[in-house]
């Protein structure tokens, strides 16, 4: 373990499998064939496409990015790593069927992954089939900030379950794993006392925002559609930087925004690590996000955000959340691509990177539709 945090962390915490070592050889890309969720075509009454994230990983791989080596394996966050955020009541309501008669219902899941037919599915199953997936991604993202400490950069290709907080789930997002991810660092890692949230997702993230609601340690940016899911006012009281957008807002506004924004953020708060929420249901067409950003201005977006982070020094994690088309996949690893040509990510950044520092490149020193809430 690195000198700056140990597996039981800076206050005796319980121990956890999600801080081990990893390889200096692989890059701090965090991924499981475990993130993908199919369950006998269930999976399709949503508009979510719950096997973009191993879409995103075949197309890095065709690009010759990535190979298998190289990727950091994620892990199942068990209940001990959850219950750092999460009530022991939340996590029971999840695990625990509703009997009647002889048949188990599974209706807390039903809702929140607003999926009904898997209220009359066998709850064991539900438990294999889409909680465990959405455990395995939100150990992902654990595992990707201390990455982004060691490393300067992470990138967890699924996560960012922003409308989740401690006691309640939504929207498809079972588990807390932004909030999860920052508690984490604070508790176990050496000189984190900062975190900035730059949540670029469609919709506002009221599961991080409750979180922190009083906690002044967190500083949260939250640029979104007004127009649609959550739409939670007590939530939208924790955000320190907020912009909200109208129905179609195309690139060339949305850019700007996001740029002058962004800047302005990191210029009022110097974090520690930067959590970058880069949701892509803001592409036009998307079935729940309402905007109009087309694939380039997605590129260009998370270009923005990795570079304001790259001149300042500052860790960055990313996360990838909502997108509800087939193509985001393709949007997503192209992006990726683009932050690799740019010299923003990359072997360079693993290369004479040990656990117990920065690496050069980062030196510390200098979402509503008709039917359906989304991630």
């Amino acid at each position: 373990m690195s000198k700056k945090e140990d597996s039981r962390g800076k206050k005796g915490s319980h121990q956890t499998e999600l801080y081990a070592e990893v390889p200096s050889t692989c890059l701090p890309i965090v991924y499981s064939p475990e993130y993908n969720i199919t369950f006998m075509g269930l999976e399709k009454l949503h508009p979510f496409d719950a096997g973009k994230w191993g879409k995103v990983i075949h197309f890095l791989k065709e690009e010759q990015f990535i190979t298998d080596e190289v990727i950091v394996l994620a892990r199942e966050a068990s209940e001990a790593d959850l219950l750092v955020v999460h009530t022991a009541r939340y996590l029971n309501r999840l695990k625990n069927a509703i009997l009647e008669g002889s048949r188990e219902w599974s209706l807390v899941v039903a809702t929140i992954t607003e999926i009904p037919p898997l209220l009359f599915l066998p709850n064991f199953l539900v438990q294999r089939k889409v909680l465990k997936p959405l455990r395995t991604q939100t150990g992902g993202t654990i595992m990707a900030g201390k990455l982004a400490m060691d490393r300067g950069w992470a990138i967890n290709v699924g996560g960012g379950f922003h409308h989740c907080s401690s006691d309640k789930g939504g929207g498809f997002c079972a588990y807390a794993d932004i909030t999860l991810a920052i508690k984490f660092l604070f508790e176990r890692v050496e000189g984190v006392a900062r975190a900035t949230i730059i949540d670029l997702d469609a919709h506002q993230g009221n599961g991080h925002e409750r979180d922190f609601l009083e906690d002044r340690r967190v500083y949260i940016m939250d640029v979104y559609n007004r127009h649609i899911y959550p739409g939670d006012g007590y939530a939208k009281r924790a955000i320190k930087r907020k912009v909200e957008l109208d129905w179609g807002t195309e690139d060339m506004e949305y850019l700007q925004k996001v740029e002058l924004h962004s800047e302005g953020a990191l210029n009022e708060v110097r974090p520690d690590i930067i959590i970058y929420n880069a949701g892509t249901d803001i592409l036009d067409g998307d079935p729940l996000g309402g905007l109009a950003i087309s694939p380039q201005g997605i590129i260009k977006r998370d270009e923005i955000i990795f570079r304001a982070a790259r001149r300042r020094g500052i860790p960055i994690l990313m996360v990838t959340s909502g997108g509800y088309q087939k193509k985001t996949a393709r949007i997503i690893a192209d992006s990726i691509l683009n932050l690799h040509r740019q010299g923003l990510i990359g072997e360079e950044a693993v290369e004479g990177a040990g656990p117990s520092h920065v690496p050069l490149m980062m030196s510390k020193s200098v979402s509503s539709g008709a039917m359906f809430s989304a991630i």
